[in-house]
């Protein structure tokens, strides 16, 4: 592994860039999980922070979203779980301390080792599916377009009665919000109630985008709206049919979609 990201060193997944049409598409095949990773911070020692807060923010979705998924069990919550607080804890250092950040550019390696092992087998959700195509039609790097993306779509996945839900093989009713609130305890945040709880959760992320300055809006990116507007029908489509979607908690209409994307183009009310 030579950027605390992807996970990819653990991951049946891989994504390709079609040239021609310039839409990326995730690939999903056992045969390309390795038998042995080597993880080694010391190749992640000589990051630009460019790198660092994208890739480290990546980690963090990668958690948050295998977290909810439709297919989560016991065995990769606690993985996601601690990812994600691994994330929160030392992100930041790994950000500002640069090469000498060594024990903190381990804790991301394995941050996103484990988020990896999680996201492996409990998938992932509608924040990839969007980042996928958001970040190949307008040239933002995956981790930053996650980032954009992520809060929006966890008070979208948060109710316990959405209108149309996905299909729950682990589970008789969607579950989002209950775990969401439970990464909120994880982390040690407060709140009365779940939907608190999730409201901390977001603050939280908010806080960390802040930190290791990632924008607040896809508007930000340098992102016209007259382009983003044009292309937001055929964006949606194409994040509606990604292979990320199937596994999201509440099952999305394209015009959801579009909405979500709107909201994170906008950004959020401050």
């Amino acid at each position: 592994a030579t950027s605390a990201g992807t996970g990819s060193e653990v991951t049946p997944f891989a994504v390709i860039t079609d040239d021609e049409t310039g839409i990326k598409y995730p690939l999903a095949d056992y045969e390309l999980t390795p038998t042995m990773a080597i993880v080694d911070p010391a190749l992640m020692l000589s990051m630009p922070k460019g790198l660092c807060a994208a890739s480290g923010i990546d980690v963090l979705t990668h958690a948050l979203e295998s977290l909810v998924a439709t297919v989560a069990t016991e065995y990769t919550i606690p993985l996601s779980l601690e990812s994600a607080k691994l994330v929160f804890e030392y992100l930041p250092e790994s950000y500002h301390g640069g090469a000498e950040a060594k024990v903190a550019k381990e804790r991301m390696a394995n941050a996103s080792c484990m988020a990896g092992m999680a996201f492996s087998n409990a998938m992932l959700g509608l924040c990839h599916s969007m980042a996928h195509k958001l970040g190949a039609r307008f040239h933002i790097p995956h981790g930053i377009a996650n980032a954009l993306l992520i809060n929006e779509v966890i008070k979208y996945n948060a109710t316990d009665a959405p209108f149309k839900q996905g299909t729950f093989p682990q589970y008789e009713t969607p579950q989002a919000i209950e775990r969401y609130a439970k990464a909120a305890d994880y982390l040690g945040l407060t709140g009365n109630t779940d939907e608190e709880k999730v409201e901390a959760l977001i603050r939280k992320i908010n806080e960390l985008k802040q930190e290791i300055n990632i924008p607040a809006s896809i508007s930000e990116c340098n992102v016209s709206e007259e382009e983003f507007l044009a292309s937001l029908d055929s964006l949606a489509v194409e994040a509606f049919d990604d292979q990320c979607t199937a596994a999201n908690p509440r099952y999305p209409l394209i015009q959801d979609i579009k909405q979500l994307y709107l909201n994170a183009f906008y950004g959020e009310a401050k």
